[in-house]
């Protein structure tokens, strides 16, 4: 959600704010900008639409500049429109941001009282009148920490409320970049005689893969020779730098289609990848989670899971695994409704966040508000190493899934669910629930899962063939039973992600509680239905469907002992692999969703309206 991408060097800097933008296109946008300072100047370059059509007017004017900053906005305070996009300049200041200022009205009414006139509908030119206001009041540029350009924003920061990460760039100091953070994320890259601020380490990573992760309340000034970083109290700090992990193959389709594509295809690796700490040490061992995982995992009584969108639905699989297996209380919650009611707080409870880029505004803000309560017993897990929400956490599991390009999560979910399952098992271990067979049995079972996993995906062709059938369909309904409901609504919630069909998902049990009087032959019925002790009760509900002329899509197991009629078209995935199976059925529900999709022409990897990283309310 929104992208930023910044440099200061000696070469020309407009390819790389380019190249870095595109990067960052899988965070969903409506519009893109860019601002450089040459020739004594602020040029801007802004478009809405896509970031090719800016760099083509870039191009046009022949923009070159060592100094500048990008951006890729998805729209909150007013449209879509050219005005309304990023950069915003104010008499020769400008800025990109991401987030969002609460109190905006009222530093807008007091701009317009000092004289200073408003081109857009956004938060953000609040932003920029505010820095050239102090600019206007304070010391000679470039004098020092709390001077100039870097000190007009150490002073308005403590003015505004909200989320935001800041890029700004003057015109009267060419040789600096300033920048702040607090609520969204924000790294400074290092290069040799070059320095580069992103959002996302993806949009700098052709260049540097030296990175400092600024924390909350950091401003810092880039020049070509070094940065400097400050704390909330402007303060100069040291914070560490960190060798990114990201490789460019990661950012690169290959051979296939779509983003999404390659990262279902990538399953098998990635869930191979999270497990490798499990396989090698041949059991689930706390220092999985940190260093101190075993004191804290031994001492909780209950489990309290938050988390948005796909992570709510990988911690709703995890609740029954939790409760099954460890025998511990586990609750799930969406993270926005958590963080705005009155709970009542159990401090022996772990309260596990799940986020895949680890800076999901709703979930970071519902693990402060747990800690507020007295919760000090805290677990993320999380792929982006480093990222907000992991480093607020007593422990931590990093998932291995690699970059996730892809507005629709894939590999994240199905990795997550790896790593909710160690968990899972890890408790019931430290609380003698698990004994040495049960433990080899599961572990044994997760040396299997990749293979597993691929086995799935060679059923594409089979699924390929189901999307056409879906793709005139304005509506869908997916159903499943116990551990495989939350798998049918992440089906649900894939296939209205990206092909646009509305689609629901319900406990099939619940068909006869209302569901069933939507059901007739215009809408596809989908049921998850493994071969498990809830088989006998999932084939009775597709009776109900089939009598009132529904038409079923099953997915099933090769043990699983039924066969196609008219309207029950079956596809079978391996063998049942137990407690395991919601990862194996994820597969086809995706490979479902994208081949909709691609029947009905959408963008599969950027839908309409959504963005990857939630970084605002």
């Amino acid at each position: 959600m929104c992208g930023i991408v910044g440099a200061i060097a000696d070469r020309d800097v407009v390819p790389v704010l380019i190249d870095g933008l595109k990067r960052l296109e899988y965070r969903g946008y409506d519009s893109a900008g860019i601002a450089v300072v040459a020739d004594g100047d602020v040029r801007r370059v802004r478009r809405t639409g896509r970031v090719a059509e800016m760099e083509a007017a870039a191009q046009g004017e022949g923009v070159q500049a060592r100094l500048g900053i990008g951006h890729t906005r998805w729209a909150t305070h007013g449209g879509v429109t050219e005005a309304n996009a990023h950069p915003h300049i104010s008499h020769g200041v400008a800025l990109v941001h991401n987030g969002i200022i609460e109190n905006h009205e009222q530093q807008r009414e007091r701009l317009q009282q000092l004289g200073y006139q408003f081109e857009s509908q956004t938060d953000t030119e609040v932003i920029a009148h505010l820095i050239h206001h102090y600019l206007k009041q304070g010391d000679d540029p470039g004098s020092g920490p709390g001077r100039g350009l870097l000190g007009a924003l150490q002073r308005v920061v403590k003015e505004l409320h909200g989320a935001y990460a800041l890029a700004v760039v003057s015109r009267k100091e060419p040789g600096r970049m300033v920048v702040a953070r607090m609520g969204c994320p924000l790294l400074v890259g290092l290069g040799e005689g070059e320095n580069f601020v992103a959002s996302d380490v993806s949009a700098i990573v052709q260049s540097t893969r030296r990175v400092i992760f600024l924390e909350e309340g950091d401003t810092a000034e880039l020049t070509r020779d070094g940065v400097r970083v400050f704390d909330a109290d402007n303060a100069e700090v040291r914070r560490d730098e960190h060798l990114s992990d990201v490789s460019l193959a990661s950012l690169e389709l290959g051979p296939y289609r779509h983003f999404m594509q390659k990262e279902i295809h990538e399953q098998p690796r990635a869930i191979g990848d999270t497990l490798e700490a499990i396989i090698d040490a041949n059991a689930f061992e706390p220092a999985l989670f940190g260093k101190d995982a075993g004191e804290v995992l031994r001492e909780v009584d209950g489990v309290q899971i938050l988390a948005c969108g796909t992570s709510f639905y990988a911690g709703s699989v995890a609740r029954y695994w939790i409760e099954a297996i460890s025998g511990l209380p586990c609750s799930v919650e969406i993270a926005s409704e958590y963080r705005y009611r009155k709970a009542v707080a159990n401090p022996n409870h772990l309260i596990v966040t799940i986020s895949q880029s680890g800076e999901t505004l709703d979930t970071m803000e519902a693990l402060k508000y747990a800690k507020s309560l007295g919760h000090d017993k805290t677990l993320s897990i999380c792929n982006v190493p480093e990222s907000a929400i992991p480093r607020a956490s007593r422990l931590v599991f990093y998932t291995r899934a690699g970059a996730e390009i892809g507005v629709a999560s894939t590999k994240a979910f199905t990795t997550q669910l790896v790593g909710l399952f160690a968990l899972a098992a890890t408790l019931a271990k430290l609380h003698g629930r698990l004994d040495a067979e049960q433990e080899a049995e599961h572990i044994e079972a997760l040396r299997h899962l990749p293979g597993s996993v691929q086995h799935a995906l060679n059923l594409e062709p089979q699924i390929a063939s189901w999307a056409e059938s879906f793709a005139p369909k304005q509506n869908a309904l997916f159903l499943g039973r116990g551990v495989h409901y939350p798998i049918a609504l992440e089906g649900a919630l894939k296939l209205k992600e990206i092909s646009y069909i509305h689609a629901e998902a319900y406990p099939a049990g619940e068909l006869k509680h209302g569901p069933l009087a939507l059901v007739d032959a215009a809408m596809p019925v989908v049921v998850i239905a493994p071969n498990d002790n809830l088989l006998e009760k999932v084939k009775s509900n597709m009776q109900e469907v089939r009598a009132r002329g529904g038409e079923l899509f099953v997915f099933t197991d090769q043990d699983s002992h039924f066969a196609e009629s008219e309207g029950v078209h079956v596809i079978r995935t391996p063998r049942h692999v137990g407690v395991l199976s919601p990862i194996v059925h994820t597969i086809p529900v995706q490979l479902l969703a994208y081949h909709a999709a691609l029947s009905r022409g959408t963008d599969v990897d950027k839908p309409r309206n959504l963005a990857k990283a939630v970084t605002v309310e």
